[in-house]
């Protein structure tokens, strides 16, 4: 069953901010956008730069180094569908903002 994990408070990040939590040894960014909250991997797979400091705009980040874009709302690059990086669902639980993990495997 998929877990909850408390990552951040509402008020902790500004509406069009972001901010870079690390969960299972990997980097996230989650977007405050127009009242919505969205989470990606904070890795882009062109170079490796850091998502959470590029260009939000139409529901898409824009890196910063080379400008490739991904949808905020299920990490697809928006130039070609096919390719992805991870997107999270996140809840808000009164004041805590919460990434909803997949299933772990057992060990």
């Amino acid at each position: 069953m998929p877990q909850r994990v408390t990552v951040a408070k509402v008020a902790n990040i500004p509406d069009g901010g972001s901010v870079v939590v690390n969960v299972l040894q990997r980097d996230v960014a989650i977007f405050y956008v127009n009242g919505a909250f969205f989470a990606v991997d904070d890795f882009c797979p062109h170079m490796g730069a850091s998502l959470s400091g590029g260009y939000v705009e139409d529901g898409c980040v824009t890196c910063p180094w080379h400008f490739w874009r991904f949808r905020l709302l299920d990490g697809s690059w928006a130039d070609n569908p096919k390719v992805k990086i991870a997107s999270f669902p996140v809840h808000v639980v009164g004041d805590e903002v919460q990434l909803e993990l997949p299933d772990l495997p057992v060990l």
